[in-house]
């Protein structure tokens, strides 16, 4: 069973539904015990770093999280949920879940002419095989919305690049920690393929 980590952050019911599109068992859950016992378990979110990691705490599950992934699970962070795994954040104060050393960086691209946030589709630079891609599949494009990326402080963890000014992780994995910046949610057939990638993990 897959736990979707449902903290009233974002919209965690697209992810079930696109779960169960492709013949997933999933479930939304706020329950500390049920995601502590899943053996895989996905953390969604959108918003505020802080507001974020507070819902966390608040219901215990940040504590569930980090004894599920020492238990052997996997996790797979999308969006906000990458940047919690990291160790923080330039958008906030608080503590990450600390599952990544590193921390997320606000985009410096006014001088490029660009704005913030990142915003639309954009295609992905597949750095190493993992568990959700493959270096010899054909180029993959995703549906991205955020204002900061992921800084890795070891590069290996980094498994796929996308460029927005300059080259960011759009995608890391260490161990059984996985995360995407993007939204395999809104991302269509591309999005339905890393997600029965991750299924078949």
């Amino acid at each position: 069973m897959i736990a979707i980590v449902d903290y009233d952050v974002g919209n965690p019911g697209s992810v079930l539904n696109m779960i169960r599109r492709i013949g997933g068992d999933a479930r939304l859950s706020s329950a500390p015990d049920e995601v502590r016992g899943a053996g895989k378990i996905i953390l969604p979110g959108v918003g505020a770093f802080d507001a974020a990691t507070e819902a966390l705490r608040e219901r215990g599950l940040d504590i569930a999280i980090r004894a599920a992934v020492d238990d052997g699970a996997t996790v797979l962070g999308i969006c906000l949920g990458m940047q919690l795994l990291l160790e923080g954040s330039e958008e906030g104060v608080s503590p990450g879940l600390s599952l990544v050393p590193g921390r997320c960086r606000r985009f410096d691209v006014a001088d490029l002419g660009l704005r913030v946030p990142h915003m639309g589709w954009n295609t992905l630079d597949v750095t190493r095989p993992s568990i959700l891609f493959d270096t010899g599949a054909a180029e993959s494009r995703f549906y991205f919305v955020h204002s900061y990326h992921a800084e890795c402080d070891d590069p290996a963890d980094v498994t796929a690049t996308t460029t927005y000014g300059h080259p960011f992780a759009a995608a890391f994995e260490r161990g059984r920690v996985l995360g995407v910046q993007f939204h395999p949610e809104k991302s269509h057939r591309f999005g339905m393929a890393l997600m029965k990638r991750f299924l078949e993990a």
